[in-house]
């Protein structure tokens, strides 16, 4: 059984290291769910990057990888996660639709599109130019 299932997660990690550098299908399932739809699958989504964290630190420890998959995908399920308490989900959703309503953001991975999100749910009070400033300069940190 746990060979199973660490072959599971290798699988896991593997397509989700294939669908950063390449194509991802998912901008397009996303498109074809309900806005219900699109809350259960954000909390899905999120649920299990908690669940493969705990799981690689219960399996691996806290090594190289585990620091890795904490920085890349856990740390920002968690902090969104802890923006779901004060801000409503179908916000969330709308800002990953308008993620992905972006021309060149049509076939991102799911994590830009939650980290565009997350950024949306921190940019209270500000004007709409420091908005746009704040979106500008995060993309010219963005490597492709």
């Amino acid at each position: 059984m746990k060979r199973f299932r660490t072959f599971v997660m290798t699988v896991t990690m593997l397509s989700m290291a294939a669908a950063q550098a390449d194509y991802s299908p998912v901008p397009l399932y996303w498109k074809t769910l309900r806005p219900n739809e699109k809350e259960i699958y954000l909390f899905a989504y999120l649920t299990q990057v908690y669940d493969t964290h705990k799981s690689l630190i219960n399996e691996q420890g806290r090594g190289d990888f585990t620091k890795w998959y904490y920085e890349n995908r856990a740390e920002l399920s968690y902090n969104i996660f802890d923006v779901l308490d004060t801000t409503d989900v179908v916000k969330f959703v709308g800002w990953v639709d308008d993620f992905y309503s972006q021309p060149e953001y049509h076939e991102r991975p799911f994590p830009e599109a939650l980290e565009y999100a997350y950024d949306r749910s921190q940019m209270k009070e500000q004007t709409l130019l420091e908005r746009y400033e704040s979106l500008l300069g995060r993309e010219k940190k963005r490597p492709n």
